[in-house]
């Protein structure tokens, strides 16, 4: 006996659903962003380039900066660039963007999440803001 076609054929089995790399990159960006002691994704340069980009009439800064994905057709492996607030303790924040990070991927694509890389590449600290937005003026 053959398998089912047409119209006999379950609704999911009548084609496939591709999800593109820059899909994963959004959803896992905003899962790691929303994690309390993240400041930012992305290592300096990246971040410097998104703030330029917002500058410039028309750009838009990349939820995907410090993202990277591999994209199978069932599975997907995430790549972090994290930078940390000062004072959090960066094992426990590693495990909490992991846990957003893979429940909202795995949630909105299906796709089974096989592992979670964090690299911390900074500590932001308080004094930090002060000294952007002092340099950011004209004078």
């Amino acid at each position: 006996m053959q398998g089912k076609t047409g119209a006999e054929a379950a609704p999911a089995t009548r084609g496939r659903t591709t999800i593109a790399d820059g899909v994963v990159e959004k959803i896992a960006g905003m899962a790691a962003r929303e994690v309390p002691g993240v400041h930012a994704l992305g290592g300096g340069f990246a971040r410097t380039m998104g703030a330029v980009r917002g500058m410039v009439p028309g750009g838009r800064t990349g939820v995907t900066h410090g993202v990277k994905v591999e994209v199978g057709e069932i599975q997907t492996a995430i790549d972090l660039a994290v930078v940390v607030e000062y004072g959090v303790a960066i094992a426990d924040l590693a495990a909490e963007v992991r846990e957003n990070v893979i429940a909202g991927v795995e949630r909105m694509t299906g796709l089974e999440v096989i592992e979670v890389n964090i690299a911390v590449n900074d500590v932001h600290l308080p004094d930090e803001d002060e000294e952007e937005t002092t340099e950011g003026r004209l004078q």
